[in-house]
């Protein structure tokens, strides 16, 4: 894990096979000062990606698509379909965000982020979306499946391997705390249902890895 972007965002750049990986959540950008960040790591590292994920498309978790589809153009955007209009060239929803928060002077590093490559599903694994792999790879993401978790925007998801109980929970799940939904898209009654069904069907011992603050902790401690 490495923080990134002018939020601190936890990406998490996640081992396969064969020095492969994948990218939840980049946001290494100009405007921090860090637009190499992960680029720089995956190269000191001898490490491929084969899918860069958005567990939303909130601008703190999405600008640094821009600079990694520059390096590695043909590795696939993924995001939920609710989410998409986050990404292109119509930056509207991301513009709304911005302005909620007062943070208009960030727009210019979300302006014209690449389109999605596919789309994630609730139920899929990443294998279904991620056509450009070797076969080793392909089990690999096989143990990672979509989890739909609406309410912290409209499309969010979260990443679950039941082999290893990680989850990649972007910004559902917080240490003791949830995602904010006064952002556009947002709806509280959808997180608190998200959330219950994150807590009902996994186990307590599932360490969730979150997209800020505090990480790597068992569900448990927020039960």
């Amino acid at each position: 894990m490495i923080q990134t972007g002018p939020y601190g965002v936890n990406t998490y750049i996640v081992g396969l096979k064969d020095q492969f990986c994948f990218i939840t959540d980049p946001a290494s950008c100009s405007f921090s000062g860090d637009e190499n960040k992960i680029t720089d790591f995956l190269e000191k590292n001898s490490l491929i990606p084969v899918a860069f994920v958005l567990t939303h498309g909130h601008f703190d978790h999405a600008a640094g698509i821009k600079i990694l589809k520059e390096k590695y153009p043909e590795v696939p955007v993924l995001i939920s379909e609710e989410d998409r209009f986050f990404l292109g060239t119509d930056n509207f929803l991301q513009q709304q965000t911005l302005e909620a928060i007062g943070f208009e002077m960030f727009i210019k590093s979300v302006e014209n982020l690449p389109e999605p490559d596919a789309f994630l599903k609730d139920g899929i694994s990443l294998s279904a979306v991620v056509e450009k792999c070797s076969l080793q790879v392909k089990d690999e993401l096989k143990k990672w499946k979509v989890i739909a978790t609406p309410g912290h925007t409209k499309g969010s998801i979260c990443l679950f391997n039941s082999q290893e109980k990680i989850l990649l929970s972007g910004d559902t799940v917080f240490f003791h705390s949830y995602g904010r939904t006064d952002l556009p898209g947002g709806n509280e009654s959808e997180i608190i249902s998200s959330l219950r069904k994150i807590y009902s069907t996994l186990s307590g011992d599932t360490l969730c890895y979150c997209g800020h603050g505090e990480t790597a902790f068992p569900l448990a401690e927020n039960f």
